[in-house]
């Protein structure tokens, strides 16, 4: 589904050249929970906006589902973004002068979907993450952890084959964090394919594959045994 080949990202910093990506190569299946974990500046976030479409890489290929999406204009790549990737982000980045209902309708808007079904499928997707209450309220008037549950449902609405998490549960408190996890992990028992980059070593090592980088280069690659990431 992913598969990325001999990925470099370089920034220039002045008069020195920094390697955010370093000949990074990987391959995603259709359906895999992936952690991404490392120090801060290994390129954790950096190798999540590549994957997202929102960065370009200094050299090498991605393709997803089959298609080389490196050589695709920004309009391009725009739509594909638009389709078949969800994003959650650790700030939320929800519109503060919208209402939940509102954020989760945002992304069926720009797709032209129609108003009717709209209301349909939000109300669906906000019941399904028990915030059916909380539909008319702005994110001010939200919890920490009921944010990320509208968060998710905006990134999910338009039924995406890929959620990149970047830090999910950064600014939750335990509690609220698991929950979070927990509706995350049960998008993948659904068939979704999850990457979510994270500091945290216990939700971390949950997935079914953990990557861990270092130094802008993909330092190791472990799949769990059968029955552990639960």
């Amino acid at each position: 589904m992913i598969d990325i080949s001999h990925i470099d990202r370089h920034f220039r910093v002045g008069d020195q050249q920094v390697k955010a990506l370093d000949d990074v190569s990987l391959c995603i299946d259709e359906g895999e929970y992936v952690s991404i974990m490392g120090p801060s500046g290994s390129g954790k976030s950096t190798l999540l906006n590549l994957l997202g479409l929102l960065d370009q890489p200094t050299a090498g290929r991605y393709r997803l589902n089959g298609q080389d999406v490196t050589s695709l204009s920004d309009i391009e790549q725009a739509h594909v973004r638009n389709r078949d990737i969800g994003f959650v982000f650790q700030m939320f980045h929800l519109v503060p002068r919208l209402t939940a209902a509102e954020n989760v309708e945002l992304p069926l808007m720009l797709a032209g979907v129609q108003a009717e079904e709209r209301q349909i499928r939000v109300q669906s997707a906000l019941e399904a993450l028990g915030m059916e209450d909380r539909s008319h309220h702005r994110p001010e008037q939200l919890s920490g952890g009921q944010r990320q549950r509208v968060a998710i449902a905006r990134a999910t609405i338009t039924e995406p084959k890929v959620l990149l998490a970047d830090e999910p549960t950064g600014n939750l408190d335990r509690q609220s964090g698991g929950d979070v996890i927990e509706i995350l992990e049960s998008l993948v028992d659904r068939g979704l394919t999850l990457l979510m980059v994270t500091h945290d070593p216990m939700m971390g090592n949950r997935a079914s594959r953990q990557l861990k980088m270092l130094d802008g280069r993909m330092a190791q690659d472990n799949r769990a045994a059968p029955n552990d990431s639960a």
